[in-house]
């Protein structure tokens, strides 16, 4: 499942239609979502480094993390400092969002630093929502001349860009860049909970794949004090519940589910399937009863006869209807109708004189079908 998110980030958009859209939807019960996002950004970055995705280049929108902690991420998975100069561009929100820095009197040697690297780009107005489209895209335009026009977009917290903006905004914003004839794909992170939920409703309706991270194990406090929060924190940490909704383009919606586990190199995708349900017992609530049958009791409802069921026998079938059938010789035949000796007979008697004569007859017999 994950691998199919990453192709349809690599293979980006057909002639005539919006660019891919991912939005990936973490909480604090389950705060794994910076960590699939470096996935799907390294991996995105790897098919664009290749040569096999239709986009030439990235462009990272920087609003939680500062621009040396993504290119030391980037050295981490291994990739070459040359490549990713050559395909990445960093729009720099994260270091003086807002230009308060430029307002603070420094010396003129501090104010003329340089940022470090002619690939990032300082940005210090996250408030002027048409000035940061137009930044991302004249720095997805020094593409152009690599062979393809087409490039990827990353914006690693739309939390952060709703703190100063409005929804109406932000939305707009991530609708014209998927819109953009030159943007190949497009993916984001939010944090859920720090918003109503219209926000992930409107973003989730802009999105052509919704990845949301939910935690394997609810925490509880019924009775067992922080001992059983801080177990399911611990495991909550650790691996996670990775739901994804894709809208395919014949307009129907697959959901899918996968495991998201933490390891040392890395996040790892599992198939449900292959995982175990084993749920510890310790966090289970203290029920009166057994949710679960013993072996004789599995037994004993596998013998049960059902009334409509056909024994095969060699006795005569006969249909359960919902009374305790007596032997032929047993039966009582003194209430039976007059001159029916074998069976009976159904007597109709109106509940008063007002009703009419032929209202037991079809009410349609006038009717000329």
């Amino acid at each position: 499942m994950a691998e199919a998110i990453s192709r349809y980030l690599r293979d980006g958009s057909l002639e005539g239609e919006h660019a891919p859209a991912l939005t990936i939807e973490d909480s604090l019960r389950s705060p794994l979502g910076s960590h699939a996002f470096h996935h799907f950004l390294t991996a995105l970055l790897s098919h664009i480094t290749n040569g096999r995705s239709q986009a030439s280049g990235l462009v990272l929108v920087a609003l939680n993390r500062s621009p040396s902690f993504y290119f030391d991420l980037l050295k981490r998975s291994g990739f070459d400092a040359s490549l990713v100069d050559k395909s990445v561009r960093v729009l720099d929100c994260y270091s003086d969002p807002l230009g308060w820095k430029d307002l603070i009197s420094r010396s003129e040697t501090d104010r003329k630093r340089p940022i470090g690297r002619a690939s990032v780009t300082g940005f210090k107005n996250v408030k002027n929502i048409d000035k940061l489209l137009s930044s991302v895209l004249d720095l997805g335009k020094g593409f152009a001349g690599q062979g393809k026009s087409k490039f990827a977009v990353a914006v690693d917290s739309v939390s952060i860009m709703l703190r100063h903006s409005s929804l109406p905004s932000v939305t707009g914003l991530l609708s014209n860049l998927r819109s953009h004839d030159q943007i190949s794909s497009i993916f984001w992170l939010i944090h859920s909970d720090l918003h109503e939920m219209r926000v992930s409703t409107a973003l989730e309706y802009i999105s052509s794949m919704v990845a949301s991270i939910e935690p394997v194990v609810l925490s509880t406090n019924n009775g067992h004090g922080s001992a059983g929060n801080l177990l399911s924190l611990e495991q909550n940490l650790c691996k996670a519940k990775f739901h994804v909704r894709l809208k395919q383009r014949n307009g129907r919606v697959k959901l899918l589910q996968e495991e998201l586990h933490i390891e040392q190199n890395g996040i790892k995708f599992a198939s449900v399937t292959s995982v175990s349900t084993a749920v510890n017992q310790s966090l289970l609530p203290k029920v009166q009863f057994n949710l679960q049958l013993s072996d004789k009791e599995l037994i004993d409802r596998a013998n049960v006869v059902l009334p409509f069921e056909h024994q095969g026998n060699g006795e005569n079938i006969q249909i359960y209807d919902g009374r305790r059938s007596l032997p032929e010789n047993q039966r009582d035949d003194t209430k039976a109708a007059p001159g029916s000796e074998k069976g009976g007979q159904i007597h109709y008697i109106r509940d008063s004189d007002d009703e009419r004569p032929d209202s037991d007859e079809d009410p349609d017999d006038d009717l000329d079908i």
